[in-house]
């Protein structure tokens, strides 16, 4: 049976606050955490996606909070990011509510963090984020926001990541970021053809042509996942679903969704 693919919002947090800007820059404020998540609930968003882009360690208490108060007023799942950096800060996220923690530059510094944390918490709950910019014919992973050059190859990362035990991987492409020029199709493929676990494309998204290019054959992606557009209110959620599901993708339409449900399939 084939899975249904989702539509996930992308809600960068800084300072308490929901922020966009173009391959991670020239941030503008988009509104307050809490009501773009219960917004994107009525949306029927098929999941939600915090990530605390400044990452820095005092502001860990506001996303606890945030994810608490997210966890209170929200039934989809949510998936937390940034400055994750051990298991401990991973126990107090998923106790706070979330339903899953992606973590990306501790899973580089520390590979072997994947494989404790999937074994403690179960790697259905553990999502390695990667960012990949462009370099020459290849993709390299960049961590720290994408200020700081790894030297890794996006596949061989890609297949170490499964191998540790992640049960997702949320593929940036940081070139695409925030230019509403569509996903990275040649860079979302080859990551999705060479591992067996889902994959959330991310970077790019402008129109819904964009998400069902990424989700179909071009991009084989298992999930799109999206900010501007939605932020912004040029296209809802269920008119991007709309779209998709008469072009036939398997998609998870108004009237099949339960509230409360909590199921990622």
């Amino acid at each position: 049976m084939m899975l249904t693919k989702r539509i996930i919002p992308c809600l960068d947090i800084k300072e308490g606050r929901v922020v966009k800007g173009i391959k991670f820059v020239n941030l503008v404020d988009a509104g307050d955490p809490i009501e773009l998540a219960s917004f994107y609930e009525k949306e029927e968003a098929d999941e939600l996606v915090f990530l605390d882009i400044t990452a820095s360690w005092e502001k860990r208490n506001i996303i606890i909070e945030l994810v608490e108060k997210t966890a209170e007023k929200v039934f989809i799942p949510f998936t937390v990011g940034g400055g994750i950096r051990n298991l401990e800060d991973i126990y107090y996220l998923l106790r706070a509510g979330a339903d899953k923690v992606s973590i990306n530059t501790a899973a580089v510094l520390n590979p072997f963090l994947i494989q404790e944390a999937s074994l403690k918490f179960g790697s259905s709950t553990i999502v390695v984020a990667i960012d990949a910019v462009k370099i020459d014919s290849d993709w390299e992973v960049v961590i720290n926001g994408g200020r700081t050059r790894t030297g890794l190859r996006i596949l061989d990362w890609a297949k170490r990541v499964e191998r540790l035990g992640a049960g997702e991987i949320l593929l940036t492409s940081m070139d695409k970021d925030g230019t509403k020029e569509g996903y990275d199709i040649k860079l979302t493929k080859i990551v999705s053809e060479n591992v067996n676990i889902p994959i959330i494309a991310s970077g790019g998204a402008g129109k819904p042509e964009h998400l069902y290019e990424v989700l179909v054959d071009e991009g084989k992606a298992d999930a799109a996942l999206a900010a501007s557009i939605f932020h912004k209110k040029e296209y809802s959620i269920p008119k991007v679903k709309e779209f998709l599901g008469k072009r036939g993708v398997e998609i998870r339409l108004a009237k099949e969704k339960v509230k409360g449900e909590k199921n990622n399939g």
